[in-house]
């Protein structure tokens, strides 16, 4: 691992000190900056196959090219809950192992990302993210243990087709699924929507983009993806062994004069992650998928005002919201369901550094009113300064309600980790913060 890091690195550091190295007479690697920051910018816009087409139509990855990219977020925060180390706000991993007692403040790199893209010609290209993010890894134990600090490959994949030619286009390998309107207005904070039902996983996808009309459908590996996606495989395994999951999108945009333009969409997914019986343990086995819909829209004015929204839902209950011992066996298994809702405003389009102002409310619900695990509200104001068109600096004010994490949601057997008939979700815990950071992106 030592040895891949540092070949890594290597490899960045010559970049940036040559922007352009010639390799062929038509061909080269080198940086942009802002085609960089469109593909490793990891909350705004994050159907990246797609991105990743555009800027190809647009010229900006050409044939026999590689552009090589670096990301880093690096913030400081301040949180405060009004409950003992319950800390809704899920930028941070949220586990006791780095969020104790009433209140945290912290200065850390949130995350270091490597991207590579690369066209062999016109029609067939590929793309690659490494990612390094201790603050919100699974690994076990703090945000200095080794085994959140590793490096992942997050997205990878080989790209077919040619907007310019034809309105067809396929990709196969790691990315993310084809689900809703996932992403934020916000500077940095992801939407609860991503966290709930933002896929990311192993699969194919093929689409169709034409006169406004966008179609795309991904064929996924089934058991336990990376993210928000689950189908059962095999015999009560959560190994992604079968291709048996899928996620649908259609959405169209509709050009309302030269500077209006509304979009609205939906999709289905087979399998969610909302599967498991009690006690819930997450990215454990399902005896039944549980699929998921969801609706949103996306309005913008001449590029400089954008409204956004959705909901999605999933179409059973989660068995394991259930709790069968008193006294939560009082509160019925339910569906999960999350709504978004939020505007972003470009206050200076055209300066130098484009400052911009955003406002977003999201929500999980996972259970019926009254529940200790009913619902985790989220609520980011955010102001940005961009730079060059690839890196920022921001800050941003939340506030969430309740704490309901996935693992445990509504309690757990008998001996572990908790006693019977209780649960680690609170409904009336609250936090709040700021967080002030930058993304400077090469």
């Amino acid at each position: 691992m030592k040895q891949l890091t540092l070949i890594l690195v290597l490899c960045s550091a010559t970049t940036l000190a040559q922007n352009t190295i010639p390799m062929k007479s038509n061909g080269s690697i080198g940086l942009n900056s802002p085609f960089s920051y469109k593909m490793l910018e990891p909350n705004q816009d994050l159907r990246k196959v797609n991105i990743f087409l555009e800027e190809r139509k647009a010229g900006n990855l050409r044939e026999q090219q590689l552009i090589l990219g670096a990301s880093l977020i690096a913030l400081a925060d301040y949180q405060q809950s009004n409950t003992d180390s319950k800390f809704g706000y899920l930028m941070r991993h949220p586990t006791a192992n780095n969020q104790i007692g009433k209140e945290v403040s912290e200065a850390v790199i949130h995350s270091f990302q490597l991207s590579f893209a690369g066209a062999v010609n016109n029609w067939l290209a590929a793309y690659a993210e490494m990612l390094y993010n201790p603050e919100q890894s699974f690994g076990a134990g703090t945000i200095t243990a080794l085994g959140r600090n590793q490096i992942q490959l997050r997205k990878g994949f080989i790209v077919f087709g040619d907007l310019n030619k034809l309105p067809l286009y396929g990709a196969i390998g790691k990315m993310d699924a084809p689900f809703g309107l996932t992403g934020s207005v916000s500077p940095f904070t992801n939407s609860t929507m991503w966290h709930a039902f933002g896929g990311l996983g192993y699969g194919a996808q093929v689409a169709f983009k034409k006169w406004g009309l966008h179609a795309t459908l991904m064929a996924v590996q089934g058991g336990a993806q990376f993210r928000a996606m689950h189908t059962p495989v095999g015999d009560s395994t959560n190994v992604p062994s079968q291709l048996n999951n899928f996620a649908g999108d259609l959405n169209y945009t509709l050009k309302i004069g030269e500077d209006v333009k509304f979009m609205l969409g939906g999709s289905y997914l087979l399998g969610s992650a909302y599967c498991q019986s009690f006690p819930v343990v997450h990215f454990e086995p399902c005896a039944e998928n549980n699929p998921a819909s969801t609706v949103y829209g996306k309005l913008t004015f001449n590029d400089r005002l954008i409204l956004m929204g959705g909901f999605a839902v999933t179409e059973k209950v989660w068995p394991g919201t259930h709790n069968p011992t008193p006294p939560l066996d009082v509160f019925p298994a339910s569906k999960v369901s999350s709504l978004s809702a939020g505007a972003k405003f470009d206050i200076n389009p055209e300066g130098k550094v484009r400052y911009a102002l955003s406002g977003e409310f999201s929500n999980f619900k996972a259970g019926p009113s009254g529940a200790p695990w009913e619902r985790q509200n989220q609520i980011i104001a955010g102001f940005s300064g961009m730079f060059q068109n690839s890196s920022k600096l921001f800050i941003e004010f939340f506030r969430t309600d309740g704490y309901a994490p996935l693992n445990f949601i509504s309690g757990s057997a008998p001996f572990a980790p908790f006693p019977p008939g209780t649960t680690h979700s609170v409904r009336d815990a609250f936090s709040h913060g700021l967080v002030l950071g930058g993304q400077i992106t090469f």
